[in-house]
Formats: C-alpha cells, structure tokens, sequence
C-alpha cells in the first residue's frame, strides 16, 4: 500500500534537515552564500577550532549543502543550494494545512466578535 505523500528514499531529505538542524551550521552555510572559503575563514567567527569547523563541514558535505575544492593547501567550501530544494518543496506542501487552518481562526474568530457585538 502506498502512502499519500510518502518519499520512499527519503535519506537526502533526512540528511538535509539533520544538517540544518544545528545553528552553526546554518551559519557556515549564511557564510557561504556570500562565497567560497577556507575552513580558517569560516572558523574566524566561531568560537570553536578548525577541527570542529571540519567536523560541521563534513555533515554538510555529506548532506551535499556543499562541496570542497583542492586549491593547493586550501580546501574551499562552496555552498551547493540544490539539496534545499526538496527540503523547501517538502515545507511547501503543508502551506495549504497552514492557509487553511489561519482561515479557519480568521473565521471564528469573526464570529466571535459578532457575537460579543451582539450580546452588548
């Protein structure tokens, strides 16, 4: 039986959310949106070593949120916005859940006020 809504390999998505999850990681990625970087650069910031910064890069990487380069020494993150998609189409299809539900306090709470309006 197949499931309304059910993503049968829903890994990317789960690795997506898992990634972005963590605030500091959200951060990492604001970063990024702004251009590639070491781990030096993204660590400056952050009260954390570079080790640390790597551990956050790497469930980013594997999230695929980003991608590594080899500049030399330098391993620059890049930030890979693609994955957000399927996150965001998966947030979208509660909108209609929301709309509907704000609709529905709108209502009452209309009918509320007529009947306050018409017990004074």
């Amino acid at each position: 039986m197949e499931q309304v809504g059910y993503i049968s390999d829903r890994s990317g998505l789960d690795a997506v959310f898992a990634a972005l999850s963590d605030p500091t990681r959200r951060a990492i990625l604001t970063r990024l949106a702004a251009g590639e970087a070491s781990v030096a650069e993204i660590a400056e910031p952050f009260d954390m070593s570079q080790p640390a910064v790597s551990k956050h890069l790497k469930v980013l990487e594997r999230a695929g949120l980003i991608t590594r380069g080899a500049d030399r020494q330098r391993r620059p993150a890049r930030l890979n916005a693609g994955p957000m998609k399927d996150a965001v189409a998966w947030l979208e299809e509660f909108r209609t859940f929301w709309s509907s539900s704000f609709d529905q306090l709108d209502t009452l709470l209309e009918e509320l006020k007529n009947t306050d309006k018409q017990e004074n």
